[in-house]
């Protein structure tokens, strides 16, 4: 196979090679240079960005690899997507991880091994590439959890994590021994083909073993246990990544596998999601309204959104999975924010993760409450923000699909999640500040990123139509 045919897997190449060059820098040149890995990795993201835009621009789709790879436009959106999201999580992390003194190059060597995982997920072309995507993320961010050596409570989260990993990962092993047994085929593409009949027992058993794996890996109720104590137990710069980019890996692994890999039984699979996304949405926000802790409350929101990401699902057609694709990069948006603002307020030897900490914090940094207050906004779904549209698409493709009562339940829960983003607010206005809490950071380039951050909200909420009609152009 000529090289130039190589040029649509540029993204992964280039990580991998780069993931070399970033450890070996880190053992030679990190110790005397303290830092300097975290300017390299940034240097690496912008690089690695620039090259998808000059060799993986693809117009339709190319597989490579006998079929274990593809390259579609879809990807090339994700993983542009992927570049900057994992960017301005490692710019808002720094001063967050030099107070706690974590500023190791390992960290960013982790983070650029998960975000190659990421990669391999969004252009899975068979199970084989499924897997090791998964494992690839998976086993990055448990050691980003458990990264701060010092804390007990980050071992704890990172032990459940692998644990409860573990088994969403022989799910998800069983599930495709038992679709390969009945297919005799790897490839998602061969599988779609051979599974268009009636489905057997057999079919159906693989599919539910696959459903509990995605819904794991999504953060779907009852398969939810890890993420609120992942979300309150790891670093928080390390939330932030969780938080954010995974995602994007775990919409393309419900995309492939379910939607593309297994079309003909779209019937079995959204009879399965909705169940699922039911309880997500009402576990999700009632539960989130007796938090105390910001992080254990963003970690219920997150469950909550994830509800309105699996409704897209649910709906079973290319509207309602065009409206999963807006949706999730509106969350990742939104959640890059908010626990950028985590971050920001965080000091060493404080958190900034309890409710109280940000009373009055108009008062002690205004452009910090503003930005919560736009994303809190936005999040609730009050426009004119974009997560107002966000929840809008989902809706509509719902309606779309006569799915009457789906509709219903999600318009009431977008109401009762209402109430904790509007508490979070009134308490950063109206509540009397502490006399104790510390400074924020004022790091220009960081709080700098956060306003732009925040902007894209309202300006996105303002103009929906481009980042629209760019979902609906990638989804086949």
């Amino acid at each position: 196979m000529p090289m130039h045919s190589f040029a649509a897997a540029t993204p992964e190449i280039f990580l991998a090679a780069a993931i070399c060059v970033v450890l070996l820098f880190e053992a030679f040149f990190g110790a005397r240079h303290r830092g300097a890995t975290a300017t390299l990795t940034l240097l690496v993201l912008v690089i690695g960005a620039a090259l998808t835009v000059a060799f993986a621009d693809v117009s339709h789709s190319v597989t490579l690899f006998n079929g274990m790879y593809v390259a579609d436009p879809l990807a090339f959106v994700l993983k542009l997507a992927g570049f900057l999201v994992v960017a301005v999580t490692l710019l808002y992390s720094r001063t967050y991880l030099e107070n706690r003194d974590i500023l190791k190059g390992e960290y960013y060597v982790l983070a650029l091994t998960a975000l190659l995982g990421i990669f391999v997920l969004i252009s899975a072309g068979s199970l084989l590439t499924v897997y090791l995507g998964v494992e690839l993320l998976a086993l990055s961010v448990y050691a980003m959890v458990a990264f701060d050596r010092e804390s007990g409570v980050a071992a704890e989260s990172a032990m459940k994590y692998f644990v409860l990993g573990a088994i969403a990962s022989g799910m998800l092993l069983y599930g495709m021994s038992i679709i390969y047994g009945l297919t005799g085929t790897l490839s998602l593409a061969g599988i779609a083909a051979a599974l268009t009949a009636s489905h057997s027992l057999g079919v159906i058993l693989g599919l539910a073993f696959l459903v509990v794996a995605v819904a794991f890996k999504f953060g779907a109720v009852p398969f939810h246990m890890w993420l609120p104590d992942v979300y309150e137990g790891a670093p928080t710069s390390v939330t932030l990544f969780v938080g954010t980019a995974p995602k994007i890996a775990y919409f393309a692994l419900a995309l492939r596998l379910l939607a593309y890999g297994l079309p003909g039984a779209a019937v079995d699979w959204t009879r399965m999601l909705m169940p699922l996304a039911v309880l997500t949405l009402v576990v999700g926000n009632v539960v989130a309204i007796v938090q105390s802790n910001l992080k254990r409350m963003l970690a219920y929101s997150t469950i909550s959104h994830v509800g309105f990401i699996v409704l897209g699902f649910v709906a079973g057609t290319r509207s309602g999975y065009t409206a999963a694709l807006y949706y999730m990069l509106i969350y990742v948006l939104m959640a890059l924010g908010a626990f950028g603002v985590i971050v920001l307020a965080s000091r060493k030897g404080f958190e900034a993760d309890k409710l109280e900490d940000y009373k009055g914090l108009y008062r002690r940094d205004p452009l910090l409450a503003l930005v919560m207050a736009m994303l809190m906004f936005s999040m609730a779904g009050v426009p004119p923000f974009v997560g107002f549209w966000a929840k809008l698409r989902i809706i509509q493709a719902l309606w779309e699909t006569s799915h009457l009562w789906l509709v219903i339940i999600a318009v009431v829960m977008s109401v009762v999640g209402a109430f904790y983003y509007l508490r979070m607010v009134k308490l950063m206005y109206f509540d009397e500040p502490p006399e104790t809490l510390p400074a924020t950071v004022r790091s220009f380039g960081v709080r700098f990123t956060l306003g732009i951050n925040a902007a894209a909200v309202l300006v996105l909420g303002i103009l929906p139509a481009p980042l629209l009609d760019l979902c609906t152009r990638v989804i086949r």
